[in-house]
């Protein structure tokens, strides 16, 4: 995954967590935009992360993808946006078999995820970070320095950080994996693991009420000698051009008009977050 995540294509459909999906198993003919234009809601498919997508304590649906699915779809003519929380491995599954029209969960862009999926141009680029105890005693900064430290090394569902930690020569097998960087948190405080790696928002955000465990500092894993620097986006269907096209233009007014920092802003996004990196870039 690059946020998050790697490729997810086997994950079956059937453990997706959908509310309200049923019946929607038949392939729908014809333009998207204007299908969904004329039913005038669009289903957003999420993971439950804090601050990607999430319940808050109200109840309510919020995040930065449903925020901003919110302001794009409207200005598309789609006025409600109907938030479908399953789990991160099953969002392109459930895409693709028509359980939801568009995934946005801080799912990062590359080239597996292209394979199956379109994107749009990425709202925001990331980091790594790592969540570690306090004072973080066998200074785990990097991948390389879980190999060194032997340390027991964690990280979500999918994401992205798997491929990484194996890149470093984590074995594959020794991986952790749990189901959220709140699984990881408590995983890390309690001692039963000594990191969980994932974006550096994810961690910071996380952490931030912890009196046991902290955040490092963001840094770029190192895959063949290259720096990784990731973006995340919404994905959309193969069949989905005009639908994809359509909400790149609307980004990218945002992008321009500094709008997009000001929604992504409150859910803990900074200036170095935001990036003019496009999909093309990262699908390579």
């Amino acid at each position: 995954m690059s946020r998050r995540a790697l490729l997810l294509g086997t994950a079956a459909a059937g453990a997706l967590t959908v509310a309200g999906a049923a019946g929607c198993s038949r392939v729908p003919s014809g333009d998207a935009l204007a299908r969904l234009k004329s039913q005038g809601t669009v289903r957003l498919g999420i993971a439950g992360e804090v601050p990607y997508g999430y319940v808050d304590e109200q109840g309510e649906f919020t995040g930065e993808a449903p925020e901003l699915a919110r302001v794009i779809f409207q200005r598309l003519g789609i006025d409600n946006v109907q938030p479908v929380a399953t789990d991160f491995a099953s969002l392109i599954p459930g895409l693709n078999s028509q359980q939801f029209d568009v995934v946005s969960a801080g799912m990062y862009i590359n080239k597996e995820r292209c394979e199956q999926v379109i994107f749009a141009d990425p709202e925001y680029q990331m980091l790594d970070s790592f969540i570690v105890r306090k004072g973080n005693p066998k200074n785990l900064r990097t991948y390389e320095d879980v190999v060194k430290a032997k340390a027991k090394f964690s990280t979500g569902t999918g994401y992205a950080e798997i491929a990484y930690a194996v890149a470093a020569g984590i074995p594959e097998k020794d991986i952790v994996i749990l189901q959220d960087q709140v699984a990881g948190l408590n995983a890390v405080e309690s001692g039963r693991v000594d990191v969980f790696a994932g974006t550096a928002l994810t961690a910071r955000e996380v952490v931030r009420k912890s009196t046991r465990a902290e955040a490092t500092e963001p840094f770029a894993a190192v895959v063949d000698g290259e720096k990784q620097i990731d973006g995340g986006g919404f994905a959309f269907r193969p069949t989905d051009t005009e639908l994809r096209d359509a909400f790149n233009v609307e980004i990218h007014k945002m992008k321009k008009s500094g709008e997009l920092f000001r929604i992504l802003k409150p859910f803990g996004f900074t200036k170095n977050e935001m990036t003019t990196l496009t999909a093309e870039e990262l699908c390579r």
